[in-house]
């Protein structure tokens, strides 16, 4: 055959190829489809087998998180151990009442000589002699004390210790709450986007494959070298070495999600496309400065331990040396039981009502060593307060340079997934036609995947900087879980 006519032969037997494959299909063409209809394919099959029974959005994981995640239990746990530290220093400056016994046995001989006895009817007897004897006898003992403190520099520190605890288990409380909501946000956000990874990776996955066969179909007709078929099949096998990829870490992600919600399958909402359901960040970076440093609770907590260790210090200075106490006490001794003189019994009873006063004069030393190595302390977390200042001040620094610069960054990304999608559709046209080879659509079609998932990663972290900076400030609740909310769509069928 002639060249001019096998070229006439294999142009004609192209023709008629593609117009019967336009009559098939589009799940059967061995063609390229457009963008419209790959963005709407269905994948071939979804991971983990059948459909999740339930459908998961950021405020429904972030309950479940309460009652399944152990760090959050702990919290909880020390919270309500936090809330006994206050009760235990109001505790400090009520009375205390001790009621004491004592049952035994006993023995007690008593010589008095040279004493003095009166009695009705018999005078007055000088150096008259009393002996008593028991041996052996029953010895009950009770005794009723009460002491109220008036003054003790000691323990307004310890109260005031134990009240800062309080406070500081409180804080710390608040904290994990905002931990945990950041920790499921991110697990959450990392299962989406893995999803969405997955998603994109498969569409690129059916197109290639779909290029694959059109080379091998044109190089049958000796339209296209083997050389496009070779290309096509590597890059085949790449993209199918990526869907795996992405599969693995789908699963890992998913496992996470699982392990801090308690739920081992949900089907998660899908994020929403467009600049415009970003949250926007309006305010400047000195009143995010200025409400951070007020209400971080890293801040306050460590402020707290500042407070503590000042307490601390005090508890061992001179001026805490002194105590004053109201005491009563009432107590009876009882012996009775035989001895040398026959029966008899001994009986004293006391009660005491009156103050008093406590001052150490010499401890060796160890009181002023204790004031000193507290001082140390207190300077110590002073400048470990002024460290976390420091860092706190940068984190909201990121944060807030993530949320301004965001929505700008995801809206040129979006103009450049735009443009790949644009370019991906002229080099399917151009390759139709033949001024454009395989292994440059294989190129388009990459760029369009890389540009689609730098767009939702993009989108993701515009949302959890959003998350974090509320955080660092203090404000970060479940109400900024449902804003969060707003800026997910649930899914509609398969994507």
């Amino acid at each position: 055959m002639k060249p001019m006519l096998r070229a006439h032969f294999t142009r004609s037997a192209l023709v008629l190829a593609l117009a019967l494959a336009g009559a098939m299909p589009a799940h059967a063409q061995g063609g390229v489809v457009p963008a419209h209809a790959q963005e709407g394919a269905a994948p071939a099959h979804e991971p983990g087998g059948a459909a999740p029974a339930r459908v998961l959005d950021l405020v429904d994981a972030w309950r479940a998180a309460q009652g399944a995640d152990m760090q959050y239990a702990a919290a909880q746990a020390a919270r309500q151990a936090g809330a006994a530290r206050r009760e235990q220093g109001a505790s400090l400056w009520r009375p205390s009442l001790q009621l004491s016994g004592t049952v035994g046995a006993g023995s007690a001989d008593s010589s008095i000589r040279g004493a003095r006895f009166s009695a009705p009817g018999f005078g007055t007897l000088d150096g008259a002699n009393f002996d008593t004897s028991i041996n052996g006898g029953a010895a009950p003992r009770w005794a009723l004390q009460a002491r109220q403190p008036l003054i003790n520099r000691e323990r307004d520190a310890q109260k005031r210790q134990l009240e800062l605890s309080a406070d500081a288990a409180e804080l710390e409380w608040h904290a994990a709450q905002q931990t945990l909501m950041l920790r499921v946000a991110e697990r959450y956000f990392d299962a989406a986007l893995a999803a969405e990874g997955l998603r994109v990776q498969q569409r690129q996955q059916r197109a290639v494959q779909r290029s694959l066969a059109e080379a091998r179909e044109r190089y049958q007709l000796g339209d296209a070298p083997v050389t496009d078929t070779h290309e096509a099949a590597a890059r085949d096998q790449a993209v199918r070495a990526a869907v795996l990829a992405a599969q693995t870490a789908l699963q890992l992600k998913q496992s996470a999600l699982a392990d801090i919600t308690g739920w081992p399958s949900a089907q998660l909402q899908a994020l929403r496309s467009g600049v415009a359901s970003l949250p926007g960040n309006e305010r400047s970076l000195d009143s995010w400065l200025a409400e951070v440093k007020a209400g971080n609770l890293a801040l306050r907590m460590q402020a707290a331990g500042v407070e503590v260790a000042k307490q601390e210090a005090a508890r061992y200075s001179v001026a805490a040396t002194p105590t004053l106490d109201l005491v009563a006490s009432v107590g009876q001794d009882r012996l009775s039981g035989s001895g040398d003189f026959g029966s008899a019994t001994n009986s004293q009873t006391n009660a005491i009502v009156g103050l008093q006063l406590n001052l150490p004069l010499y401890s060796g030393g160890w009181r002023s060593a204790r004031e000193d190595e507290s001082l140390q302390l207190v300077a110590k977390a002073s400048a470990e307060g002024e460290h976390q200042a420091q860092q706190v001040a940068l984190q909201t620094r990121a944060a807030w340079l993530g949320l301004t610069v965001g929505a700008s960054r995801v809206a040129a990304l979006q103009d450049a997934l735009t443009a790949t999608r644009s370019r991906l559709d002229a080099t399917r046209i151009g390759r139709e036609v033949g001024e454009r080879s395989t292994l440059e659509l294989l190129n388009a079609e990459n760029d369009a995947a890389a540009a689609e998932l730098a767009l939702l990663q993009a989108r993701v972290a515009v949302l959890l900087d959003r998350l974090r900076l509320a955080a660092l400030a203090g404000k970060l609740d479940e109400a900024e879980l449902q804003q969060l909310n707003a800026h997910l769509l649930a899914p509609e069928g398969p994507r």
